[in-house]
């Protein structure tokens, strides 16, 4: 798959046009902050569209049916979080949108991603605190999808994740091509349920669905 532009993305995903508006505000504004701070590898600002928005949409199929809420850790430039949040906005009921939250501790970039809901009317709790402090971890339990792109090798991710984990929670984590290797790093410390879902834009790439995860000695 190829997403060359708004156009492909509508295509592919069959999203509404208040998605695909919402969608090009968002470009706009990268485009604009990207020249004050590094929010993405320059490389790739003009591959947004398949690089970043379909790299991130692909993971609503993979969530459960009627997942409420979802909670997004390191969210950088909103990747895959914020654009899950504008998908959910423009494609399911008000009633059913529940809650999305972005956990960004960089406040220059939690600052972005509160531009970016403001200009697209984007419904999202944005919290500019560290995943790891208690204050946080107590305040977000139990949430239906948990979301991170690039934070971390996925033992030190589940250890993040986990306090957001409960019976039914799911993490959907974009990994690269050494995914089988973190998998295995990770083991050694948890004991997990972990499927391998291809990605659908790098052919090398997979998006670790993650679940049940609990520390060793657990059992």
């Amino acid at each position: 798959m190829r997403i060359a532009g708004p156009k492909d993305f509508q295509a592919h995903f069959g999203v509404s046009d208040e998605t695909i508006e919402r969608l090009k505000i968002y470009e706009g504004l990268l485009r604009q902050w990207q020249k004050k701070i590094n929010l993405v590898a320059p490389s790739t600002l003009d591959e947004v569209w398949h690089r970043h928005f379909a790299d991130s949409a692909q993971l609503l199929a993979l969530a459960p049916q009627g997942a409420k809420t979802w909670l997004d850790l390191g969210s950088g430039a909103g990747f895959p979080g914020l654009v899950l949040a504008i998908m959910r906005a423009g494609e399911v009921p008000e009633s059913e949108f529940g809650s999305h939250t972005l956990m960004e501790s960089d406040t220059r970039k939690a600052a972005f991603l509160g531009e970016i809901a403001r200009k697209a009317s984007v419904p999202v709790d944005i919290v500019a605190k560290r995943i790891e402090l208690s204050s946080t971890q107590g305040r977000y339990k139990s949430v239906d999808v948990v979301t991170a792109r690039a934070l971390a090798p996925l033992d030190r991710l589940i250890g993040l994740a986990k306090p957001f984990f409960g019976s039914h929670t799911v993490g959907l984590f974009p990994k690269g091509r050494d995914v089988v290797q973190e998998i295995e790093a990770a083991e050694q410390n948890w004991c997990f349920t972990c499927k391998l879902a291809d990605s659908l834009t790098e052919s090398q790439a997979r998006i670790a669905v993650v679940s049940d995860p609990k520390v060793k000695s657990e059992g």
